[in-house]
């Protein structure tokens, strides 16, 4: 498959569950998540980001996270990598599933990342 997903969150529960939701969309796509510490508490990890970027098999990576600490990390993982990671800045759940739905039917990058304008938030 061309795209991969990442989903960045605060929370184990939350990271799973998007994914757990998209999956049904998407049941084609490699969609990874990293969710709350190395010790399993609300906050972010950038080892578990890394493990979640490694065991995508996305040819490009369109990576999705909530808050602060998540983006801090994603954006310290993609200095380190040298993966084709789109970072969208928009509401995590609406997000992941609208890019989801369009990569499964193999759309253009440029149609996904339209249809994601509307939802940007930061």
């Amino acid at each position: 498959m061309k795209y991969g997903i990442v989903i960045v969150s605060h929370s184990p529960k939350i990271a799973e569950g998007i994914k757990d939701l998209i999956s049904q969309a998407a049941p084609h796509l490699s969609i990874t998540y990293a969710g709350g510490t190395d010790e399993g508490e609300i906050g972010s990890s950038l080892e578990k980001i890394q493990s979640a970027f490694d065991e995508n098999t996305g040819d490009e990576i369109l990576a999705f996270y909530d808050l602060g600490s998540s983006k801090m990390n994603l954006e310290m993982y993609l200095e380190m990598t040298d993966k084709i990671v789109h970072k969208y800045d928009v509401a995590i759940v609406e997000g992941a599933y609208t890019a989801a739905t369009l990569a499964e039917i193999d759309s253009p990058l440029e149609t996904i990342e339209n249809s994601l304008k509307p939802l940007k938030i930061k």
